[in-house]
């Protein structure tokens, strides 16, 4: 019977010796209260049990939502922004290290909400609105310079929604329908000029040739015959009443 008890007191301790890890893990190890300078994992690893102290990491994407937040643009325009982080953990003894293991999820989305706010307060509406791509930017360059330290590797930080009061939404609306009103007016009036400018082209030219204008007279009559109207417009060319007109006055 002390045989069999020991045995059974064996196999419970190498089972407890014996840890398996998957391969997005690793583990690390604290032996009377000391971390062990390397992780261990993947796989089948081996433990002192009960000296040592196993705490599981992840290694594996991390998706992280800010809640939205309330901050001022630097043009004084109050804006309620959310936004999406993605990390991981690069070094897990770094990381267990200076923040605890339960608190590194808690940790990240503080210091997220934080440095949101923080670089809302630094850009101005349009900036925030045109050029996303430079706000995330430097929302991940921060992120990742503060969580490097802790063993986090912050790979994208995303704006996803900027929710503005009505009165804005209102002003922007109105500020682009002027815009629009404006490029319809600048377009109308280029039309216009190059309309007068083609006139131009063509009375210089139907002037270098006076046999052209009756070439064109020909071709509105054989336009107006196609659509078999009966009326027929003879064209009097402007100089000849000018001349009747002058003739006139001379007379009297």
């Amino acid at each position: 019977m002390p045989i069999v008890v020991v045995l059974v007191i064996l196999v419970i301790w190498v089972l407890n010796c014996l840890k398996i890890l998957n391969e997005w893990e690793r583990a690390v190890v604290l032996r009377l209260g000391r971390m062990r300078p390397v992780p261990l994992g993947p796989g089948l690893i081996w433990i002192w049990w009960p000296i040592d102290r196993v705490m599981r990491i992840s290694l594996r994407l991390i998706t992280l939502e800010v809640p939205p937040q309330d901050a001022i643009t630097r043009d004084n325009v109050t804006v309620r922004v959310n936004a999406v982080t993605y990390f991981r953990v690069m070094d897990p003894n770094r990381m267990v290290n200076i923040i605890e293991n339960a608190n590194y999820l808690y940790a990240t989305s503080q210091l997220a909400q934080l440095t949101l706010r923080d670089v809302i307060g630094q850009v101005e509406l349009d900036e925030l609105l045109a050029q996303r791509d430079k706000v995330n930017a430097r929302l991940q360059e921060i992120l990742d310079q503060h969580t490097d330290p802790w063993g986090i590797k912050v790979s994208i930080v995303q704006v996803k929604a900027v929710d503005l009061p009505e009165s804005m939404q209102r002003a922007i609306a109105k500020q682009a329908e002027a815009e629009r009103e404006r490029r319809a007016k600048v377009i109308h009036a280029e039309g216009e000029a190059q309309a007068a400018q083609r006139l131009a082209d063509a009375a210089r030219t139907l002037a270098s040739e006076p046999v052209s204008i009756q070439l064109r007279y020909l071709q509105t009559l054989t336009e107006i015959g196609v659509e078999r109207n009966t009326t027929v417009v003879f064209p009097v060319p402007v100089d000849m009443l000018s001349s009747w007109v002058a003739k006139a006055i001379k007379k009297e």
